[in-house]
């Protein structure tokens, strides 16, 4: 078959045959519809992830997780593939408990695509920060992939206003179309944008999720001090989960002790029946057209290419077998 082969850690993935797999018991093969290039991905393929295969495991497929259809004609999502067999390929094989029936009112690359970043975003808002319906809320990179999803859900789950901050121009103006009562543009002074975070505090956010940590998220939690400007009437939930502007932060006691701020991780895989609630809501929203993923499919054949370069901001790769 033929399948998006890795060779070298660091290196692009070519396009190359590769033996078929073989389902085991309790395995189901696949055959490959459409399979996402997420960050993670890369990540393992360049070696900076706990779970990248080491080098004597290789050649390996890439490919976490994708859409396909079952030898009985069912059409599933799928993740937890077997080594060497990834998702980037005509055939997987995976856990048949992690393959999920799609709804038919998904396309294959939304089918594909959604899954990761939105049961992450879901899991997130209703799972950790435990969002309540007219709470507020702030999510801090939302013009990503999973923080334009995360201002889905939040309004899916009863917020009564989200504030959406980003950089990207185009899915900034895209993101009052999906839910978001305000916008914050990242690219500015800082004094300029932890304004701008005051400005739209209000009352305070009761919950804030955060892609970016580093400056953007030192000059928000300044913004939330009691001793620089007006006291905050509520307990702020934060939840990290990203770093894409900086691993490390400066965080000065007295803004903690300043105000009710409680700082939360995302706490790695949640129990297995949390997992597929969330799941499941997924599917069913997205089949309903309440939650919108942007896309952009390409055939596995470019995978090299598509590899090498940088993907439009807020729109996910999807590559077709």
């Amino acid at each position: 078959m033929k399948a998006a082969v890795l060779y070298e850690l660091g290196k692009s993935p070519k396009y190359e045959e590769f033996d078929e797999p073989e389902a085991s018991t309790g395995q189901a093969l696949i055959r490959v519809k459409a399979a996402s290039l997420k960050p993670v991905d890369k990540q393992l393929a360049a070696g900076t992830h706990f779970a990248s295969p080491a080098a004597k495991e290789l050649p390996v497929i890439c490919g976490t997780d994708g859409l396909g259809v079952l030898q009985d004609g069912t059409r599933v999502f799928f993740g937890g593939c077997e080594k060497p067999f990834g998702s980037m390929a005509e055939l997987a094989v995976a856990r048949q408990t992690f393959c999920f029936p799609v709804p038919a009112g998904l396309d294959d690359s939304t089918a594909a695509a959604l899954p990761n970043p939105g049961v992450s975003a879901w899991l997130s808002l209703a799972h950790r920060a435990k969002l309540s319906p007219n709470e507020s809320v702030l999510i801090l990179g939302a013009t990503g992939v999973t923080g334009q999803l995360a201002v889905q859900i939040a309004k899916l789950l009863g917020a009564r206003r989200v504030v959406g901050v980003g950089r990207n121009e185009r899915v900034l103006a895209r993101l009052t179309d999906l839910g978001a009562d305000v916008t914050i543009q990242l690219d500015q002074a800082p004094e300029a944008l932890k304004d701008a975070y005051v400005t739209e505090m209000g009352s305070g956010f009761d919950v804030i999720l955060d892609y970016l940590w580093g400056s953007p998220t030192e000059l928000l939690l300044r913004a939330l001090t009691k001793s620089e400007f007006a006291p905050a009437a509520k307990e702020t939930r934060l939840v990290q989960a990203g770093e894409s502007a900086g691993a490390s932060i400066s965080l000065p006691a007295a803004v903690l002790r300043s105000t009710a701020v409680t700082i939360l991780g995302t706490a790695g895989i949640p129990p297995v029946e949390v997992l597929f609630d969330a799941m499941k809501h997924v599917f069913e929203r997205g089949a309903a057209g309440e939650l919108q993923i942007e896309t952009e499919r390409v055939p596995l054949a470019d995978i090299e290419a598509v590899w090498k370069r940088a993907g439009e901001p807020g729109r996910r790769v999807v590559v077709a077998a």
